[in-house]
């Protein structure tokens, strides 16, 4: 049985109320959640995509799993979001989390390349931090995670404004992998920048959990 995060238990390190590393919840890797993750994402279009959402009316608390519900940052900047979600899911987000592609960045020609692209990307995070209720997320860096190469299709009027049409991916970052919450509200923020500062994510999840 999942263990529950208590609503009226603030304290303590969220590490506790996450998966570890090596488990695999509802028989799936780390890898293979986030690949799942991206291919959701990347499938919806444009107008109705939740990673371009300002207020959460584009989420849907349903999606397409049984078990684990997706909470979206952006594609850069800051948002804030009141989400409604059930009390029988866990949840997976990114702190901070990065992907590419063939269709992206056609100059890359095999599987190797694609696994270097993202982890210089991702080697170049500097700031990576996760609240749940209060708890931070202590030693971040043990939940990175690189995917393994995946397939992916890009709808019409996708979010990166690509060309439509199946390629090949892979994704690599930060995340956070919760056991299923407690009914009432809880709040989740998670924030990541590159060493520049030119890429930045700032997100604020306000969730309603329901039984």
């Amino acid at each position: 049985m999942d263990i529950v995060i208590k609503s009226d238990n603030k304290n303590g390190i969220l590490n506790e109320r996450m998966y570890s590393r090596n488990d695999k919840p509802y028989g799936k890797s780390w890898e293979e959640w986030t690949s799942k993750w991206w291919q959701w994402l990347l499938s919806i279009p444009k107008e109705s995509n939740p990673g371009i959402d300002t207020t959460g009316e584009k989420f849907d608390a349903n999606q397409n799993d049984p078990d684990v519900v997706f909470l979206v940052g952006t594609f850069g900047g800051s948002a804030e979001r009141n989400y409604t979600i059930y009390a029988d899911k866990s949840i997976l987000f990114p702190i901070i989390n990065f992907t590419t592609s063939y269709i992206e960045e056609p100059f890359l020609k095999t599987e190797s390349e694609l696994k270097s692209r993202a982890k210089k990307d991702i080697d170049d995070i500097v700031n990576k931090e996760a609240v749940v209720d209060g708890m931070k997320l202590q030693d971040v860096e043990k939940y990175r995670v690189q995917s393994p190469v995946f397939d992916l299709t890009y709808p019409e009027n996708n979010v990166f404004e690509l060309s439509s049409g199946s390629t090949r991916a892979i994704s690599d970052g930060y995340w956070v992998f919760l056991k299923p919450l407690s009914p009432g509200m809880h709040d989740i923020h998670a924030v990541g920048s590159c060493s520049s500062g030119k890429t930045r994510v700032d997100i604020t999840w306000h969730l309603d959990v329901k039984e």
